[in-house]
């Protein structure tokens, strides 16, 4: 008669069932600590899945914000820059005007106010680093001022026709449903001291030259442009102070992109990120729970009835 090993079939079964449970969780979380995520498909992460894509949505939208808000920024605060040199030239172009009727010399007005011309169409023809004119509005793909030059403005009808600039002005969404203003039109900042320099330039086109010694007629004309060009720095400092609320409004907005990316990106590591500690301690017991598994299962495979029959002595 045969001696047959005494593990069953069924207990056999059972420690293989063992084994492959323990390689299946070994897997895991071996899988975990490499990648530092609790699972790298959606049938892992469970009932969670859905609230995790919204919420990576979310991230994303207000990563998009955040982008759109910074460019926005940057242009607003070049804007402001911009907007102060051009009050300065305002002040300028008034001061050059009140020096020509205090002197009652006019002879180098119009070199001056050419100057003046050049640097305030400089600045109105900027571009953005996309190659559109910041100044344009939604007509940003050409140049916005026209005319360059004091001869130009003499040619036209009105100084309005200066100006090819659109009529609206552009914004940059924030959040959903919020925008802030951004742009800011030629228009609106030059038409006051184009309307000042095209004055002087028709003045001089009709009555001919000023000189070193003016008559009471220019002089008093050119009193009253001195009025002309102080409002045409009020007309420029009243944007710069719009120009400065918009950019405070976008300061703030990236304040609140800033920390809501940050929930949203907590919020979303909390549900797919592991603990690593966590992952290191479990992968080291399934380790161990895997090694006892198959030490059991051979030791069961090498058990016979042998080692429990007693030991027969030789009958004499």
């Amino acid at each position: 008669m045969t001696i047959e090993r005494v593990a069953t079939n069924s207990q056999s079964q059972l420690m293989l069932s063992q084994i492959m449970q323990s390689e299946s969780q070994l897997n895991k979380t071996q899988a975990q600590v490499t990648s530092g995520k609790v699972a790298t498909d959606y049938a892992g992460i469970g009932d969670k899945t859905a609230v995790l894509e919204a919420t990576r949505s979310l991230s994303e939208r207000t990563t998009a914000y955040q982008s759109a808000t910074t460019t926005a920024s940057n242009q607003v605060d070049l804007q402001n820059t911009q907007l102060s040199s051009l009050s300065d030239l305002a002040n300028t172009l008034r001061d050059d005007i009140t020096t020509a009727v205090a002197n009652n010399d006019g002879s180098s007005l119009m070199t001056d106010a050419q100057s003046v011309m050049d640097q305030l169409t400089q600045v109105l023809n900027t571009k953005d680093a996309n190659g559109n004119y910041i100044y344009g509005g939604d007509n940003n793909n050409v140049p916005p001022v026209t005319a360059t030059s004091l001869s130009d403005l003499t040619s036209l009808s009105n100084v309005s026709q200066a100006f090819q600039n659109g009529a609206k002005t552009n914004s940059v969404m924030v959040a959903d449903g919020q925008s802030v203003q951004v742009g800011v039109l030629a228009s609106d900042i030059g038409t006051q001291m184009m309307q000042t320099l095209k004055d002087i330039a028709d003045y001089v086109n009709t009555n001919g030259s000023l000189t070193t010694d003016m008559t009471s007629a220019q002089s008093n004309f050119l009193s009253g442009e001195i009025q002309s060009a102080t409002d045409a720095g009020t007309q420029i400092n009243a944007v710069a102070a719009t120009n400065g609320n918009n950019y405070q409004s976008l300061q703030n907005a990236l304040t609140n992109q800033t920390s809501m990316s940050t929930t949203y990106q907590g919020f979303v590591s909390d549900l797919e990120n592991v603990d690593m500690a966590t992952a290191i301690t479990n992968l080291n017991q399934d380790q161990v729970a895997l090694q006892a598994a198959m030490e059991v299962t051979s030791q069961l495979g090498q058990i016979s009835l042998l080692n429990y029959l007693p030991a027969t002595g030789t009958v004499a």
